[in-house]
């Protein structure tokens, strides 16, 4: 070989370096973006239930995302969590930190990662309720105390004891892999916009969060007042005509998306629908072709 088939080489290789860097780190469509956030929102809409899933807390602005409904949002976006357990126990003390890394199933590249820890010494797992005031008698006085809370306007004392640690420990450890499950999906789904990490042990804020009156509704109900099952407005429909030109879209192609999203005419499209019918015309807006969906490949 010789020296200008070698620099040849050498020029060949460091562009497709380049290239490779850049496709690693060519950002997002916003369409690809504002579609993933649609989808979570239409899943959080239609398939996830308040109480299951995802639960409302007073005072939280945004619904609290549990532990079914973050693997529900893997499943939907084809991620894999793999735990990883650090054991932080000492004397007296039951403690893990669980780091959960989330690969695509589809392509077994890393997404995204989340920690989560949970200790004895939290206070739903350091004291428990007296059977009975003999149990709290009998009890060394280092070892009990009454806990002050609040249930709706009353005031609220109850009798409590220390727990033994290990009988706790597998309680523990599940807590942690739910809180890191819980954060990874938020994180790698970009899901923060409508839930907030997950709060599980949720009789730990005030006295009995379970109890109050209902929270907040989901997010995409305070940002608009229109009924999901209604059709959008004429000014909406226009919107989306608009957009489907912009991207180059004949009326035959415009028609066609309406009708394989189940519509036989834009005026029927109703507004759970209308975002993510939006979407798919402004993908095509981005490149003249269907885009890649997030954490998807092409078959």
């Amino acid at each position: 070989m010789n020296m200008r088939e070698e620099t040849d080489n050498v020029r060949k290789a460091i562009k497709e370096e380049i290239e490779a860097l850049e496709a690693t780190y060519k950002p997002l469509p916003i369409s690809q973006i504002k579609w993933q956030l649609g989808q979570t929102q239409t899943l959080m809409r239609e398939v996830l239930q308040n109480g299951h899933h995802y639960g409302t807390i007073p005072g939280c602005p945004k619904p609290t995302l549990l532990k079914p409904g973050a693997e529900i949002l893997a499943q939907m976006y084809h991620l894999s969590p793999d735990s990883e357990i650090t054991d932080l126990s000492r004397e007296g003390v039951i403690r893990y930190q669980v780091k959960v890394k989330l690969t695509s199933r589809q392509t077994g590249k890393f997404i995204g990662t989340g920690i989560g820890e949970c200790s004895s010494d939290e206070d739903k797992y350091a004291w428990k309720k007296s059977t009975s005031d003999g149990e709290w008698e009998a009890t060394a006085e280092a070892n009990r105390r009454i806990k002050w809370g609040r249930y709706g306007d009353n005031v609220t004392q109850t009798k409590q004891i220390r727990t033994n640690p290990s009988d706790s420990a597998n309680t523990i450890l599940k807590m942690a892999k739910k809180r890191a499950l819980v954060d990874a999906v938020l994180t790698a789904t970009c899901a923060s916009d409508i839930f907030t990490q997950d709060i599980e042990d949720m009789d730990d804020i005030g006295h009995d969060a379970k109890a109050q009156p209902k929270s907040t509704p989901p997010p995409q109900e305070m940002r608009s007042k229109q009924n999901p099952e209604s059709k959008i407005t004429e000014k909406q429909r226009q919107r989306m005509y608009a957009i489907a030109k912009q991207s180059g879209c004949s009326d035959d192609i415009f028609k066609k998306i309406i009708v394989e999203q189940g519509y036989q005419s834009s005026k029927d499209v109703l507004v759970k629908d209308y975002d993510r019918i939006v979407a798919l015309f402004e993908m095509k807006n981005e490149g003249g072709e269907d885009q890649d969906l997030p954490f998807e490949s092409k078959e």
